[in-house]
């Protein structure tokens, strides 16, 4: 029995700390599990960032020890190569020094200390004989090396210039010292190193770690981990914002419901009269969008035949007009009608769109090169400004989208940033790909909006005056923001006031 309650409680604490959860608020309970999903997701990643970092240390360590033992092998045949030298000249058979140029002395010594044979530079071979008979010796004074071992009964030492007892280049990073801690060659090191012994001789191969190169790629990683951590938590915070509003309001409609099947006769007849003027101001709204639609059609096709007889009139095509005023009053004819009838072609547009009567074929198309000619459309445009128009070199970036759409989009954004750029300003276009997604960036050196136009910025005619423009209707940003949602994709503005505009086109990338 004690057995059963001893495996059952951590149950009973589990069952009534849920039970003590369950009992709070829906937003406090939610809270405190995005807390606890966050808590979670932000020591997985600090265990990660962990784990990487001492894994960059061994790998930079693994190829350092590499290098060391490459380093200990030259360093072993170099040293090899004067003990042979010493041997030759020990037995008689190398009478000059010239064998070798790093050479600066060799000497033969008796195991008393006696010199029985020398060439070049003395040597100590009394300290040197009675050090080699305990085994091979390397010493280092500066730029000179000494070594001595036994040829038989007899001491051979040899003294040559340290630089050769390996190659410059390899001692990058790299020191030799011997049995004693001196140091024969290279550079010093500091921090973290790792060795190498180098075979038949008490020669310690030090290699420094490069801690900031060999840290630089787990660098790089920490706004990944960063992401790690604090991606999951705000996708669960914002899921559970979505969650708990859409609780709320269902519980709202249940509570409504609820409380009026509890009213009186005259107060439910209320509610439902209130029920059905909400359903008729959608009705209305519907109703409106779509006479804006129709009378728009009925409203362009008129005004085609104005424009298209006003340029007959103008141009004469059936003789000559009795009087220049005609012309004139003619040309202003054409010119008033095709600004109506691009207004009334934005307000189609945008009808069209918010009723859900735009027509889309979402295609596979690189979006640099409709770019590209949208922006060669518009040159003629801004050097009549004198405003310089050109585009970053951008490689292929294939999106899936409507490529009318983009174009007209484009277009617009390209249309606003030369309208309200002033002259002898300056206009960039650029394509980069960015988290799965292709951004296509307008921006320009102009005026740009204060911070109460740019909150309004895209909401359907509303139009910002500028001084010395004509703008239009106020709908070509609500339309591009409108072409843009229903591709999937969508536009942000960053402006300061004085300081200009960046409109940038995300679209999804194919």
């Amino acid at each position: 029995m004690a057995g059963e309650r001893a495996a059952a409680w951590p149950f009973a604490l589990l069952h009534g700390v849920v039970a003590r959860i369950a009992s709070l608020p829906i937003r406090a309970t939610v809270f405190l599990c995005v807390v606890a999903i966050g808590g979670s997701f932000a020591a997985a990643g600090a265990l990660q960032m962990r784990f990487d970092r001492v894994q960059a240390f061994r790998q930079a360590a693994y190829f350092e020890a590499k290098r060391a033992h490459a380093v200990a092998a030259v360093t072993q045949a170099s040293l090899a190569r004067f003990e042979r030298l010493g041997r030759l000249f020990a037995a008689g058979k190398l009478s000059e020094l010239a064998a070798s140029p790093e050479l600066y002395g060799i000497a033969v010594a008796d195991s008393a200390g006696q010199i029985l044979r020398a060439g070049g530079a003395a040597l100590d071979m009394r300290s040197l004989s009675e050090l080699a008979q305990k085994g091979r010796v390397v010493l280092g004074t500066g730029q000179r090396t000494v070594i001595a071992f036994m040829d038989g009964d007899n001491a051979v030492a040899v003294s040559f210039d340290a630089s050769a007892l390996a190659p410059a280049a390899t001692l990058d990073g790299v020191e030799l010292v011997n049995a004693t801690g001196t140091r024969l060659a290279g550079a010093a090191s500091d921090g973290h190193e790792v060795s190498a012994r180098v075979g038949g001789w008490p020669v310690e191969v030090r290699a420094a770690l490069d801690d900031e190169n060999a840290l630089s790629a787990w660098y790089g990683s920490l706004p990944l981990y960063l992401f790690v951590i604090l991606g999951p938590a705000l996708v669960g915070g914002g899921l559970a914002a979505v969650f708990v509003r859409e609780f709320e309001r269902r519980a709202k409609a249940s509570e409504a419901i609820r409380a009026l099947r509890s009213t009186r006769p005259a107060e439910a007849r209320l509610l439902v009269r209130l029920a059905n003027a909400e359903r008729e101001a959608v009705e209305a709204q519907r109703s409106k969008t779509e006479f804006v639609a129709h009378m728009s059609h009925e409203l362009r096709t008129p005004l085609n035949a104005i424009i298209g007889f006003a340029e007959v009139i103008e141009r004469g095509f059936y003789g000559a007009v009795g009087h220049p005023k005609y012309i004139e009053y003619a040309r202003d004819i054409s010119m008033a009608g095709r600004g109506l009838h691009s207004k009334i072609g934005d307000i189609l547009e945008f009808a069209n769109l918010e009723a859900g009567r735009y027509p889309l074929k979402p295609v596979r198309f690189d979006v640099t090169d409709l770019v590209c000619a949208c922006v060669n459309e518009s040159v003629g445009r801004a050097f009549s400004r004198r405003i310089a128009l050109d585009m970053v070199p951008s490689g292929p970036a294939e999106v899936n989208a409507d490529p009318l759409a983009v174009k007209r989009i484009v277009t617009n954004l390209l249309s606003n940033a030369l309208l309200y750029t002033q002259e002898g300003g300056r206009v960039r276009v650029g394509v980069r790909e960015d988290d799965g997604a292709v951004a296509v960036a307008v921006s320009d050196n102009g005026n740009g909006f204060n911070p109460n136009e740019a909150h309004k910025a895209g909401t359907a005619f509303r139009r910002f005056e500028r001084a010395g423009v004509s703008t239009g209707t106020g709908l070509g940003l609500a339309i591009v923001m409108a072409l843009a949602r229903r591709m999937g994709g969508a536009v942000r503005l960053a402006s300061a006031h004085g300081e200009g505009t960046c409109a940038e086109l995300r679209l999804p990338k194919a």
